[in-house]
């Protein structure tokens, strides 16, 4: 259950107490007071409002506490952001999908370019639009759905909600199968002041319905590589016996932040899989939370991260299996190389409830140079006596035997590490099943330059 707060909720005698722990940080209050600059109407201003409360009385996490021990935002503090609400001409055509040609939304740092989206000759049953251009009446069952789900008033997610003037929105209706995937492309363009941008996307996979979905946020750049901060929200909510695909990209610029929260919400029978790719952003942090809403759920969550320079990669992740016969499946795997360093925190919730549950996690990671760095917590926590759950994590090198192996084959040393690396990454990539997505990874991972520089 979500509970909100404001201040006219609260008795008179407890307002000097809500006052004092209001603006308990005056640099997220600043953040705060930029994006809730423009204002909405109704309902919508009403939940901005609410978010907006719980950020006022949060702070922005430090290393100091458990979720955020290794990634230090420090760096972040430092900079004033502004934001950002222009959409700027910009050409795409290196970053659409030909699977994806007529379903596909595009925002232009946080604003929707309609000019740039192709939403043409939907079929029945499907709703792709962004959130100010649906008709009253969709906005009201929109309405049952935005930032209901669990974690809500985490303070990035609820600083998201206190902003929100828009939003990418896919519905897909009761037994719809959506035979090619839908492309949600958030496009960041640097300015010469540091920018902040609020992507938001709700999905809802309604009973029976099967979808892909994916979601990518790059960057087209500048003379200058610019310096901004994306705060992405997504919400998935997967009705009874519906199936949804989700493919989330990250290749932010070289100085970008970027932190993202994926909330699912799992009714019974549904079944769900994530492919989360990371490449880019000078510090990035992926929130991944599974909610069980009922048995007899599959979820399958493949990531993989690759970084090189001076890069932070985090990501964390919950799955809550709350009721019997689930079954997940958990591979993340990192290529950290130069001075990067990786986090990777999984957890499985098995409760009491969630009998016959089969869980198993893994994560595997790849370390390219000596000062390369990797910080890896599986965790399985078990209350349930009936279920089937493994976990483990490995961090290795690349094998001088295999790169001989290799070399004894007329193989360069160098295109001998490419191959080994390419082969580890290829466990998850192959795995997407968008063709034309697939390759151009593929072709990301085959171009990046050397990453074993100590």
């Amino acid at each position: 259950m979500n509970i909100q707060v404001s201040p006219s909720a609260i008795p008179n005698s407890n307002a000097v107490s809500l006052t004092s722990m209001l603006d308990r940080d005056d640099y997220l209050t600043g953040l705060l007071n930029q994006v809730t600059a423009n204002k909405t109407e109704g309902w919508l201003q009403e939940l901005r409002q609410s978010a907006a409360n719980w950020v006022r009385h949060s702070i922005i996490p430090t290393t100091r506490e458990e979720e955020w021990r290794f990634t230090d935002l420090s760096s972040l503090r430092q900079l004033q952001f502004n934001v950002e609400m222009q959409s700027i001409q910009t050409d795409i055509s290196s970053l659409t999908l030909s699977e994806a040609a007529n379903r596909r939304l595009v925002f232009v740092n946080g604003v929707y370019a309609p000019e740039l989206s192709a939403v043409t000759d939907l079929p029945p049953g499907i709703v792709v639009s962004n959130l100010a251009s649906l008709p009253v009446v969709e906005q009201e069952g929109v309405q049952q759905y935005l930032a209901q789900a669990e974690g809500a008033q985490e303070v990035f997610t609820a600083l998201n909600t206190a902003g929100i003037t828009d939003a990418a929105v896919v519905w897909v209706k009761k037994n719809v199968v959506v035979e090619t995937p839908i492309h949600l492309l958030f496009i960041s363009v640097a300015a010469e002041t540091p920018t902040i941008l609020q992507p938001r996307c709700l999905v809802v996979a309604e009973s029976g319905s099967q979808v892909t979905l994916v979601e990518e946020y790059t960057n087209r750049r500048s003379t200058e590589e610019g310096v901004y901060f994306t705060n992405a929200v997504t919400e998935i909510w997967v009705g009874d016996n519906a199936e949804v695909t989700h493919i989330r990209v990250e290749q932010e610029g070289a100085e970008a932040f970027h932190i993202g929260k994926t909330a699912i919400a799992q009714s019974r029978d549904s079944r769900y899989t994530c492919h989360a790719i990371t490449l880019g952003a000078k510090l990035s942090r992926h929130n991944l939370e599974i909610l069980q809403t009922g048995e007899q759920t599959e979820t399958t969550l493949n990531g993989l991260t690759m970084i090189s320079g001076k890069q932070l990669a985090d990501t964390h992740s919950a799955i809550a299996l709350n009721y019997p016969h689930g079954i997940s499946k958990q591979l993340h795997k990192c290529i950290v190389g130069d001075r990067a360093h990786a986090v990777f925190n999984g957890k499985v919730l098995v409760p009491k409830l969630a009998q016959l549950t089969n869980a198993t996690q893994m994560n595997r990671n790849l370390l390219l140079s000596s000062k390369a760095r990797i910080d890896t917590k599986p965790q399985l926590e078990i209350t349930a006596d009936n279920v089937k759950c493994a976990h483990g994590a490995t961090v290795s090198q690349l094998e001088d035997d295999e790169i001989f192996y290799l070399q004894s084959r007329g193989i360069d040393e160098n295109d001998a590490r490419k191959l080994l690396i390419n082969a580890f990454a290829a466990e998850v990539i192959n795995q997407i099943p968008v063709t034309s997505l697939r390759q151009i990874l593929l072709n990301t991972v085959n171009n990046l330059k050397s990453l074993t520089n100590d």
